[in-house]
Formats: C-alpha cells, structure tokens, sequence
C-alpha cells in the first residue's frame, strides 16, 4: 500500500504542495520548524550506542539476576533501535545521494522531477526523506517494544515525518518512500529476530510481541533502579555531621603529638 501511495505521491501530490505550502501562514512553518530536526538520527544513535558500550564494560558477575536480566532486555531492545535507525539510514542516504531528486527549493528551475542520477549535490538528495526514514524506523521498533502505545507512537510519528513536508525540505512522495523504507527495515528486523526468540516472539494472530511480558519487565526496572541508588549512595562520602565522633577521632599517639598533661 505504501509503495502504491509513492506512486500516486509522485503523479497528484508533489506538484502542487510546495506551492500550498508557500501559501500558508508563516506561523505553520515555523511550528513544524522546531519539531521537525527530532527525526534527525544522530542522537538516537549516540545515546543508545554509549549506552551499549558502557553495559558491554560492566562486572556483571557482581550484579544480582535481577539486575542482570534487567540489563540483558534493555541492552537487546537499545540494540534493536540502534541498528534499525543506523542501517535504514545508511539505505536512506545511498538511495538519495544515488537517484539525485532535486529538492523543493529547486521547484521554480526543475520542477519535482528533475532527477540527476549521480548528482552528488546536496540540493539534489531529496528522495528518500532521511528523517522520515528515521522517524518510522524509531517509531516502529518502539511499537513492536510497547504494543500497548501503538497509537500514540504512530501519531506522533505521523506529524513528525509530515513536519519535513510542511518546512520545505521533501516532497510527499519522498515522505512516503522514507516511512516505507524505515518500516521495512525495522520489520524486517523484529521478524528475524522473533524467529529465533531473541527479545521478541511471533505470537499467532498477533504478529511480533516482546518477549518480556510486562508485569517482568516493571520488576527488573524496580531492580535497576534500586541498585543504581545503592551504588550513588554508598559511593558518597560520609558526611561530618553523621561521622562517628569516637571511630573517628585521632589517637594522639598516631598523630606523633604527645598527651597533654593535666
């Protein structure tokens, strides 16, 4: 359905939206301005990449099961996003930086169709969106994480990628095509991962499911939780108003001072 709506993207839809776009007020625009740059996909890799690499460092021998188990779920589910985002990404930026769609500043001398294969212009790597691609790649692993939110994601989601339209930066069609490709990835991802039980399961007549049912995953969250404040906690110094007068006081013979004399 999705690559039927490119098509008819292409045909009915790419032509006259820069021109319904200009027409609107400028409060619109700047609205989608300041939402839009959340499709970028840097952060998302940064975050759950610095996070996978500091769990790879810890001693979990000395973490309880709970804890461990706790981790193991995060570090999977935080290892799907990461590579979900990160390869449709990079099919993303092939695909533009190959096909050399001209974006819609462009529309006045080369219209929506000017393509220039091999163009290596940034002003010609309009198709895919790549924040659309992101946007749906992120939006979809969080969907097959948290079923129960699936609306709210795909909500949020929608306007997200709609905001690449409404700034000026994609046509329609290069919206549709980004969600495609984000999707697929993703999908396609969670299924081969369901297939060999790995974070996630293929449940009949529901489709891809976490493994992890919720009730477990609320106890291991509770656990990690408690064992981050115990780690800050012992770690802090005792302070002078709770230390020990007696444990803490000098010996004068320890400090080389002699006793005083009465």
């Amino acid at each position: 359905m999705l690559m039927l709506t490119v098509g008819i993207a292409v045909i009915a839809l790419d032509a006259p939206s820069y021109p319904w776009i200009r027409s609107l007020p400028q409060e619109y625009r700047a609205f989608f301005g300041a939402i839009t740059d959340i499709g970028k996909s840097h952060w998302i890799l940064w975050t759950s990449g610095l996070f996978l690499i500091f769990a790879m460092g810890l001693d979990w021998r000395a973490l309880s099961f709970r804890v461990r188990m706790g981790l193991t779920i995060f570090w999977t589910y935080l290892a799907f996003i990461f590579f979900t985002v990160a390869s449709s990404g990079i099919a993303a930026l092939a695909l533009k930086w190959t096909l050399g769609r001209p974006r819609p500043k462009l529309f006045e001398q080369v219209g929506p169709m000017g393509f220039d294969f091999l163009a290596f212009h940034i002003h010609y790597t309009s198709f895919p969106s790549g924040h659309s691609t992101t946007v749906a790649a992120l939006a979809a692993a969080l969907c097959l994480i948290f079923p129960a939110w699936l609306w709210l994601i795909a909500v949020v989601a929608f306007w997200l990628a709609f905001s690449r339209i409404m700034v000026g930066a994609h046509y329609p069609s290069d919206v549709i095509a980004g969600t495609l490709l984000g999707l697929s990835v993703t999908l396609a991802t969670g299924r081969y991962l369901a297939l060999r039980r790995i974070g996630f399961k293929l449940t009949p007549g529901a489709g891809i499911r976490p493994i992890v049912s919720g009730a477990t995953a609320r106890r291991c969250a509770v656990a990690m939780a408690s064992a981050g404040y115990a780690a800050v906690w012992t770690s802090r110094p005792a302070s002078a108003t709770n230390a020990d007068p007696i444990s803490n006081a000098t010996d004068p013979a320890d400090a080389g001072s002699e006793t005083p004399k009465s």
